[in-house]
């Protein structure tokens, strides 16, 4: 075993071996024996001869499906020991092509690809790694368990994103429900019924079911932080704070939970905005972080905020983010709270005026004239509210424009009541002269 000759010799002799073997059918002795060249090679450190043997023995004609994957599997158990990076590409290459095409080597094939992309990424070539992965399609896998398919896919999820490929990230996202996340895990373990293919169970390596929710919500964060999503990142928040590793430790749960806060104030407004803003400000651990509860009470009360008043209380805070988790709150953060503040204050004066002048308006928003306009006309695009600004008088209108059928409906409602009013006042009068009548005799 020493030389190459004597290598070559004990090879093919166990190569006559398996031949034997399989043309008997015998499925463990052909096994055994494609796992003894393999392990010659290896004890060896013969490495092209082990690429060499993997390929020959799985051209073989009439070679066994079992044979082919003991082999594959015993082989990807040497990757690790390799001598340099090039020989491990080199046989995860060979594994690679070995396994290609073949549906009973499919969860090991992409096995081979992970590693390989997690090779090409530590050498930089992100886009080689993101393309790699790109290949498989795990969510076809039976076999594959469920934890390990979610954290190949975030995987892809994760490499499209660091090569800033933001639509085919969303793609990817998308094969992934996030409902997946708050199955019952006791219940899923159950006996395959016969016919039904063995899930195999996941690597000790891939994390758990609450760990890749986890993960899932952090990529999920920075694809909408790349949209400036405001709305949609303090969902994925959201659900970072409702996993129990996270609600249970006050020192995580705090950062992820002031995320929430300014990501609710951020985002423009809306009935999901209103409806999240109210659940957050009913949350107990809300009292920990004072400072953020007033803030929310501020933005739900509908009174008109003064904008420099606001920005010196919170500025402190909204700068000391970036220290925090998940980091900065996004470049146009500050010049959106801005929006979002005089949005407020725009949709305050429509409830508490029918009509009002645009200097007045300015006023109240503390901005000129021309900025006040721009802002509601921005709002009445968006229909956030229904106004109209007469300009050569200088005068905004709230009031929405009436249907003709409204108008009717609202007529005869009127007549209705009036007709109501004239019938008890009869009435009355009846009543009164009976009683007059009824005194008179006595």
């Amino acid at each position: 075993m020493e030389t190459g000759g004597s290598l070559d010799s004990q090879i093919e002799s166990l190569l006559n071996v398996e031949k034997q073997m399989r043309l008997n059918g015998d499925v463990a002795g052909t096994k055994k024996a494609a796992i003894d060249i393999l392990q010659l090679c290896f004890e060896a450190r013969a490495w092209k001869t082990l690429n060499d043997q993997i390929v020959v023995l799985s051209k073989r004609r009439g070679q066994l499906k079992q044979a082919v994957t003991a082999m594959v599997q015993q082989a990807m158990l040497y990757i690790d020991q390799t001598p340099d990076v090039e020989t491990k590409v080199e046989l995860i290459k060979t594994l690679n092509s070995v396994s290609a095409g073949k549906i009973y080597v499919e969860i090991e094939r992409a096995r081979l690809i992970k590693r390989l992309a997690k090779i090409k990424e530590e050498q930089g070539l992100i886009a080689e790694a993101a393309d790699l992965m790109q290949e498989i399609a795990v969510e076809t896998f039976g076999a594959m368990a469920k934890t390990e398919k979610i954290a190949f896919i975030l995987e892809q999820v994760r490499l499209c994103l660091d090569r800033q490929d933001y639509v085919r990230a969303q793609i990817l996202s998308r094969k992934i429900s996030p409902r997946v996340f708050d199955a019952d895990q006791s219940k899923e373990k159950k006996k395959p019924k016969e016919g039904e293919s063995i899930v195999e169970e996941a690597p000790a390596d891939i994390p758990s079911l609450l760990e890749l929710k986890r993960i899932y919500y952090e990529l999920m964060i920075r694809y909408y932080s790349h949209s400036n999503d405001y709305l949609e990142i303090c969902r994925c928040y959201k659900s970072i704070y409702e996993i129990p590793s996270v609600k249970e430790d006050p020192a995580k749960w705090i950062p992820v939970l002031r995320k929430i806060c300014w990501y609710l104030v951020l985002s423009p407004h809306d009935p999901l905005q209103s409806s999240l803003l109210n659940s957050t400000l009913e949350d107990k651990n809300l009292s920990e972080i004072p400072h953020f509860r007033s803030l929310l009470k501020q933005v739900i009360t509908m009174e008109v905020i003064q904008w420099t008043t606001l920005w010196n209380t919170f500025k402190d805070e909204f700068e000391n983010e970036k220290n925090m988790l998940g980091g900065s709150l996004g470049d146009k953060a500050t010049e959106d709270f801005r929006e979002r503040i005089i949005e407020h204050n725009i949709l305050v004066v429509s409830k508490y005026y029918t009509r009002i002048t645009v200097k007045r308006l300015a006023e109240l928003l503390c901005l000129t004239i021309e900025e006040a306009e721009k802002h509601l006309s921005d709002m009445v695009v968006s229909k956030a509210l229904v106004a109209k600004v007469d300009r050569p008088m200088g005068i905004v209108s709230f009031q929405t424009a009436k249907d003709s059928n409204d108008i009717l409906n609202s007529w005869a409602m009127n007549l209705e009541k009036l007709l109501d009013l004239v019938e008890k006042s009869c009435h009355q009068i009846h009543k009164e002269t009976m009683v007059h009548k009824a005194a008179l005799k006595l």
